[in-house]
């Protein structure tokens, strides 16, 4: 099974890495804990839409781009999925 929490902390990751920016200069931003934003990214905690909205705002990404990435890293999952049933997700998407 695919879990949208950790497309969208993967999403969301990657946006503040191409901007060459740390956990703690997001967290500051976004007024979330450092440790809080850390879980979101590495999809263990499930971000509410208003800690998203803050994030993003964060991140001057609008929610939609982030929402419209995490659709297509989904659907290409789920046709890896749907392409190899018997193997989990992250090792078709590793392989």
């Amino acid at each position: 099974m695919v879990l949208v929490r950790g497309l969208l902390g993967d999403v969301l990751r990657r946006k503040r890495l191409r901007q060459g920016r740390t956990l703690r200069e997001v967290s500051a931003d976004a007024r979330v804990s450092l440790g809080y934003l850390s879980e979101v990214e590495r999809g263990q905690k499930e971000a509410s839409s208003e800690l998203l909205a803050a994030i993003c705002t964060a991140l001057d990404v609008p929610l939609s781009m982030v929402f419209a990435e995490v659709s297509e890293d989904l659907a290409r999952e789920e046709a890896l999925v749907l392409a190899h049933p018997t193997i989990e997700p992250e090792v078709v998407a590793a392989a």
